[in-house]
């Protein structure tokens, strides 16, 4: 039987962190294991959310808000969501945590070092380069969670490493898949 509410997890880190990549490999273990979870990846949903928007404080602001809306009504329907999003600002976390529940914080902590080298995308090469002004953890800042329910550290651990320490971490994930082992 499928559950009443849905829980929340957010993952939060540094740009090119490895957040996205670590939510796919953990919503296609939670499948496996029985469990669906919506995935809402800030690289996605931000055309959608806010289309047009820059990357002002007010424009982060306003994405974060909605994006906590959207999880809330997922969440009060039954769905489970992983949110991989920067929120580089821990208000918006904190946001997140009194509007949804249950819901854990998960930092995937990368060296910022690691985090160039990666650079999926260009936004350090950019930021160095002076064509952006504005990336977290380098122009603005970013607020690493003060208690998260999981770190992974994704310079050092793999994927797969990572996917285990959240399933073992977070309690009612893994409530969750033992109700659906047991059904």
């Amino acid at each position: 039987m499928a559950p009443t509410h849905g829980w929340a997890i957010w993952l939060t880190g540094l740009p090119a962190a490895g957040k996205t990549t670590l939510a796919h490999a953990l919503r296609h273990r939670l499948n496996k294991l029985g469990v669906t979870a919506a995935l809402l990846d800030s690289d996605e949903l931000r055309p959608i959310l806010a289309p047009g928007a820059a990357y002002s404080q007010a424009e982060r602001d306003e994405f974060y808000l909605r994006l906590v809306r959207l999880a809330a009504l997922l969440t009060r329907d039954g769905v489970n969501v992983m949110i991989a999003a920067t929120g580089n600002l821990r208000a918006y976390r904190d946001c997140a945590a009194k509007a949804l529940a249950p819901f854990a914080e998960i930092w995937v902590r990368c060296s910022i070092e690691r985090c160039r080298e990666r650079d999926p995308k260009g936004l350090y090469a950019a930021a160095a380069a002076g064509a952006i002004s504005d990336l977290p953890g380098v122009h603005v800042a970013y607020e690493p969670p003060l208690a998260p329910a999981v770190t992974v550290d994704t310079d050092r651990q793999s994927v797969a490493e990572a996917v285990e320490a959240i399933l073992t971490g977070v309690p009612f994930i893994g409530e969750e898949v033992w109700t659906e082992a047991r059904s």
